[in-house]
Parts: C-alpha cells; structure tokens; sequence
C-alpha cells in the first residue's frame, strides 16, 4: 500500500505506515526543519518541501504514476496544522490561512483517487464549524460526492501502545467499503497501558544541560539556579504544592489550576500530552521522573514517548527537534490504523 503524506511534519505517521508494512511513496510539508528531519528518514520518498496551495495537482500526480503502478492501492494522509483550532490557541482567528489548508487537499483527491483517507487533528475540529461552512464542513461534503465511506472517533494514544495521554480527533475515509474504528490494544482486558518508565527507564542518566555522548538527542537545556531548586523539591509525580512558600511564583498562590506546569512525570504512568515545548521544565509536567535527575526529559526521550524508534534522525536545535516531536502523531498510534486498514483492505479485495 503506497503513502502520500501531506503536511508530514517531521514523518510520525508515515514511520508508523512504514512499520505497518506500507511503502512510503511521497511526502509534503511547508516547514524547512521538519523536511529536513524527514527526508532525513525516508530517503526513498519523493518530498516537496513547499505550500500545498504553490502546488500543482496534475505535477504531483504524474510524479507518482512514473513511480508506481495503478493498481496498488493508495493511502493520503493529511494531517494538517492543528493549531488554529486548537482550544490551546487563544489567538486563533477565522482570518488564519491554515484554516483553509483541508480545502488543498480536495484537488489532489479528484487526481488521485486514492483508496484511504487518513485525518488527524485537535478534538472539536469536527465541531467548530457545525453551523456555518468551514473547512471540516467541507471536506464532509467533499467526500461525500466522491463516494467515500467514513468513520470520525476520538483516540486515545495511550489505548493504542502509547506511553502518552493524547487525545486527538480522527477521520478514516475508504472507497471500497465503510471502515470501523480500529481496534484498541491496551487497557481494560487488553494489553497494559504502557508508562513513562517502559519507553525511558533504561536511559543514562545525565544533567541539566548535558549531552550523552552516545546520543546527541540525549539532551536537555540547562536550568536556572530557581528551576534547579524547585526540581529537587518535587517528587516524583509531583509539582509546586511540594515546594516551599518562598519559590512559588505569586500568580500560582492564589490559582489551583495548571498543576502541570513545573511537574515530574511519574514512572508506573502514560506522561501527559507533549507540546512542543516539551524540553522544557517550566512548561509542563515535563521533569524527569527519577528524583535524582533535576531535568527536564531529553529531546530523545520525548520522542521515545511519543513511540518514534531509538535511532529515529532527527535535524534541527533543540527547540526545533522539540516542535517536530510534539507536533506529529505518535508512530505507534498511526502504526495500528494503518494495520487496521490493510485489514480491511484485505477483507473487501
């Protein structure tokens, strides 16, 4: 099964496709660093490090047909930006172009006709424009006068092998016959949840500040000589109610909320949802877990959380590789849609 990946980042989906057993044909995303990082990992890929809406449908489509033959079937992939609809973003706008980018992809559909649609995206994208015509809206329409079958769920990262609590909205589109939603692998009944210390345990330790000399990507910035006394105040799991009075910051005395910020990760759970700022001690519950370690977890650790594999390349600085890593999908998690659909792709061919 052959993969196109729009709005790729730096490949979290199409790992997760590859480990899946599909064959990573294109990929496609306007952000110089994050291209770098995936063509980087998938040297077999053609990539187009370009704005979609620069890009010519009919171009791209005669590229692939040179490559591959009609009938092996195909997968787009189109995860695009999150960020303006994100409930994080307190500053989105209807005005923000990359509201309009699901709309890009409808030309590329038309040409390619491929077999599956996968959509990743923030909860509520589905909801925001519910009452008026937006870009989900849209693209509902759109697939239904192409013919498809969908299915839209939310996922839980961690029900699908993921060390991580992520929820994220998901569309699964097939023109050959309506998909179900893809079976969870863990939890209830099921496999355990996966934790923090199954994917980063057996890391080195290092400091603050440190780079591990047998990995460039185990590496974490260095800490104010404030942050360094809070970190050896909290415990594991914990966060600033462990502290004492004199290094709480005024505005958290009389706030309850927002226990992440400045927390440890615990060992025996999934970590919470990384950012992209998930380097950084002072922006989430992103201190490491071993009380003897007053860091924030490594750039390589947060991809480990995030299921990208040990020797997985990653192209940038820290808070480049952090931004790459905190917005892609976690490989796992894409892994198991994408073997849920070659098994629906089986079942019906």
């Amino acid at each position: 099964m052959k993969v196109i990946d729009f709005f790729s980042g730096c490949g979290g989906v199409s790992e997760g496709l590859r480990q899946a057993g599909f064959e990573i044909t294109i990929g496609l995303d306007f952000d110089s660093k994050a291209a770098t990082t995936y063509q980087a990992n998938f040297p077999e890929a053609l990539f187009f490090n370009d704005d979609i809406r620069k890009l010519d449908e009919k171009e791209l489509v005669k590229k692939f047909r040179t490559l591959n033959s009609d009938d092996e079937p195909v997968i787009l992939v189109a995860c695009a930006p999150c960020q303006p609809f994100s409930s994080q973003n307190k500053s989105k706008s209807e005005d923000d172009i990359r509201r309009t980018l699901l709309d890009e992809t409808h030309r590329f559909i038309i040409e390619l006709k491929p077999d599956y649609i996968f959509i990743e995206n923030v909860p509520g994208l589905q909801k925001i424009d519910k009452d008026k015509e937006g870009p989900y809206k849209r693209f509902i329409h759109f697939l239904n006068m192409r013919g498809y079958k969908f299915i839209e769920f939310i996922a839980k990262s961690e029900e699908y092998g993921v060390p991580q609590r992520r929820k994220r909205f998901v569309l699964l589109a097939s023109k050959i016959g309506q998909l179900d939603i893809p079976a969870k692998t863990h939890g209830d009944g099921l496999e355990p949840i996966k934790t923090v210390r199954d994917f980063i345990g057996s890391f080195p330790p290092i400091k603050a500040g440190e780079i591990h000399p047998d990995d460039p990507w185990h590496r974490c910035p260095t800490l104010n000589e404030r942050n360094l006394e809070r970190i050896k105040y909290t415990l594991e799991g914990g966060d600033r109610r462990n502290w004492p009075e004199h290094l709480i910051n005024e505005c958290h005395k009389t706030h309850s909320g927002h226990m992440d910020v400045y927390g440890r990760m615990s060992w025996d759970k999934p970590a919470p949802t990384l950012t992209t700022r998930c380097y950084s001690y002072s922006n989430g519950r992103f201190g490491h877990p071993d009380t003897n370690q007053h860091r924030a977890i490594s750039v390589r650790e947060a991809s480990r959380l995030q299921t990208f594999p040990q020797d997985f390349i990653f192209k940038g600085s820290v808070v480049e590789a952090s931004r790459q890593i905190g917005n892609a999908v976690p490989c796992e998690m894409a892994k198991q849609f994408g073997l849920a659909i070659f098994q629906h792709y089986q079942k019906l061919k």
